[in-house]
């Protein structure tokens, strides 16, 4: 087998990114916009080792839950990968995912249900966010990049996204045609505007313009045009010059509208401003948030360490509902946020910690010797930190509350405090599956329709000594 030879093979499972997992010959392919059972031809673009990876050419016997995509960039940017597959399907596939990362990773043999599922399937994302720069020909565009590339590909709008999106990419384009202002240019580093950010909070929007100039020409016919469309709104700009991935710069400047919008989740009143952090769809927050919180409160006198607490709106919520709660974060704009929470709710009994997970949990577990205690985690991408997963094993905590948005990293810290996995001269091998913990229950939730992301909530219980 040869790049470019065109095959014709049997899918027979999907791969953590929604990829169809095709054998052939002794080599394993992955080729996107596959199902399984499908018998597809396909093109080999790549070979290596015994993995290869390749595209669709015709899918010859279609799945029964195969259906026809909405948005005319499916498999070009680098989002959606999921549209492809009937609703209640890709649910059935998220559990699978989840299930399949236990076994491979940590050998633990779970039953996952289905996720959870989202009561909007599409329109459902309350922040978007675009770049913005030129094609090949240098002309501006407004999209997604495409996947592992920073290749934009045009859009007017996003199936995933309400209808404001749709709104304020064609204000966005109009105001650059009118008044003469040019996308990022990577490759010349010219051009004014790198990204339109955009958050809605109960119907109002926090506008970012992400630019290389402190100072937009034609920066009141923008004004103008979005107030032909939204009702309230603010507008900030935000200076980035720098040569790098990152969106934000550290400067804002505040051209419209009040700083921040006001919102209650169930019960907690809060201010959302340009760079807070909320789940992109609120009603599946509402869902996996209500999940969590009846696992580490019940009798109201539980007290509960929230670590990775973020900006704090999980962690007030617990405060409403048990004894005492220390929310532990190592960002300091996230717990100076936490704070106000704190005092805008009169949440006496909310404690917010700077610090390190791994050496301030042992001062609270000191302080509340003797207390019913409970702790969730809800850790970024990369996992739980290994320093974390061996204090939380030392230190006697009876029930744990793992919140996770990647599977690969979940079953990998599962592993660990289960004894599945253990660290032998720095790597993990197979356990004995003698560790701290057992898992209770594992539950994923479809935060992100039409895509291969899946949030999971998983409990454990401390094993008898």
């Amino acid at each position: 087998m040869e790049k470019n030879d065109i095959l014709c093979a049997i899918t027979e499972g999907l791969g953590s990114n929604g990829e169809g997992v095709i054998r052939h010959e002794g080599v394993t392919f992955f080729v996107p916009a596959c199902l399984p059972g499908e018998k597809v031809r396909f093109k080999v673009l790549k070979i290596k080792g015994n993995i290869g990876y390749g595209k669709v050419e015709e899918i010859l016997t279609p799945a029964e839950e195969r259906v026809r995509p909405k948005c005319p960039a499916f498999l070009r940017c680098g989002g959606c990968r999921l549209q492809h597959v009937e609703y209640s399907a890709q649910l059935a596939l998220k559990g699978d995912m989840v299930k399949d990362c236990l076994r491979k990773i940590a050998g633990i043999a779970w039953d996952v249900p289905p996720a959870i599922k989202s009561d909007l399937e599409y329109g459902y994302r309350n922040k978007l966010q675009l770049p913005i720069g030129v094609d090949k020909n240098g002309e501006d565009v407004i999209g997604f990049y495409a996947e592992r590339s920073h290749r934009i590909i045009p859009i007017d709008s996003c199936a995933i996204h309400p209808d404001w999106a749709e709104d304020l990419i064609c204000i966005l384009k109009s105001f650059m045609r009118e008044c003469g202002v040019h996308g990022y240019d990577e490759s010349n580093k010219t051009g004014a505007l790198r990204h339109i950010v955009a958050r809605e909070i109960a119907g109002r929007f926090i506008f970012t313009l992400v630019v290389t100039k402190r100072e937009i020409k034609g920066i009141d016919r923008l004004l103008s045009l979005l107030k032909s469309k939204f009702a309230s709104f603010s507008l900030y700009l935000n200076y980035n010059a720098k040569d790098t991935n990152v969106i934000f710069g550290e400067e804002f400047k505040l051209i419209y509208g009040p700083e921040t919008f006001s919102n209650v989740e169930q019960g907690i009143s809060y201010e959302a401003g340009p760079v807070t952090f909320l789940q992109v769809n609120e009603n599946v927050r509402t869902k996996l948030y209500k999940a969590a919180l009846k696992t580490v409160t019940g009798e109201g006198d539980e007290v509960v360490i929230d670590a990775y607490s973020g900006g704090g709106l999980l962690t007030a919520m617990i405060a409403k509902r048990a004894k005492r709660v220390y929310g532990i974060e190592l960002e300091r704009e996230s717990v100076a946020c936490a704070d106000k929470l704190k005092e805008g709710n009169k949440l006496a009994n909310m404690q917010n910690i700077c610090g390190y997970v791994e050496q301030e949990l042992s001062g609270v577990l000191a302080k509340e010797t003797g207390e019913k205690i409970r702790l969730i985690l809800d850790p970024p991408r990369a996992g739980i930190a290994r320093s974390v997963l061996k204090a939380l094993c030392e230190s006697g905590i009876e029930k744990l509350t793992i919140i996770s948005c990647n599977p690969s990293t979940l079953a990998r810290d599962l592993g660990i405090l289960t004894g599945s996995l253990i660290e032998k001269d720095g790597e993990l091998i197979k356990g004995d599956g003698q560790g701290a913990y057992e898992i209770i229950s594992v539950q994923p939730y479809d935060m992100f329709p039409q895509t291969k992301h899946v949030e999971t909530l998983v409990c454990l219980a401390r094993k008898a000594d």
